[in-house]
C-alpha cells in the first residue's frame, strides 16, 4: 500500500532551522515518477501548500511565504523528499504534511490535487 511518512519536526527557536523528511514506500512506480508536495496546517487554519518538486527534481515551486527560506529536494535512490527550512518564524508553526501529486505540480499548490497523505510532523517555532 502506498505510504508517505514525515519526520524531522520539533521545537526550534525563531531564526533556527529544521529539515523535514518524507519517506515513501509501497508505490507502484519508482518515486521519480511522482511529483511530491509539502503542505502545512496551523491550528484553526486551512491546509496550505508550501512547496512541490517534480519527479526528477528539475522543477520546484514555493509559496510566497516561504520563498528564499525553504528548499525542497529529493533523493529518489532513498525514496525520500526533503524540506530544508531556514530562518524559521513563529508563523511557520504548523503540522507539516507531504503528499503525492495527482498531476504535475504547478505554482499553485492546492491540497485537492494531492493524494497519499502522510500523518504529519509538528513544527513549533517559539522562544
Amino acid at each position: 500500500q502506498a505510504r508517505l511518512v514525515e519526520s524531522g519536526g520539533g521545537l526550534v527557536q525563531p531564526g533556527g532551522s529544521l529539515r523535514l523528511s518524507c519517506a515513501a514506500s509501497g508505490f507502484t512506480f519508482t518515486l521519480n515518477y511522482y511529483d511530491i508536495g509539502w503542505f502545512r496546517q496551523a491550528p484553526g487554519k486551512e491546509r496550505e501548500g508550501v512547496s512541490c518538486i517534480s519527479g526528477r527534481g528539475s522543477t520546484t515551486y514555493y509559496a510566497d511565504s516561504v520563498k528564499g527560506r525553504f528548499t525542497i529536494s529529493r533523493d529518489n535512490a532513498k525514496n525520500t523528499v526533503y524540506l530544508q527550512m531556514n530562518s524559521l518564524k513563529p508563523e511557520d508553526t504548523a503540522v507539516y504534511y507531504c503528499a503525492r501529486a495527482i498531476s504535475p505540480c504547478t505554482p499553485v499548490i492546492v491540497p485537492g490535487e494531492y493524494a497519499s497523505w502522510g500523518q504529519g510532523t509538528q513544527v513549533t517555532v517559539s522562544s
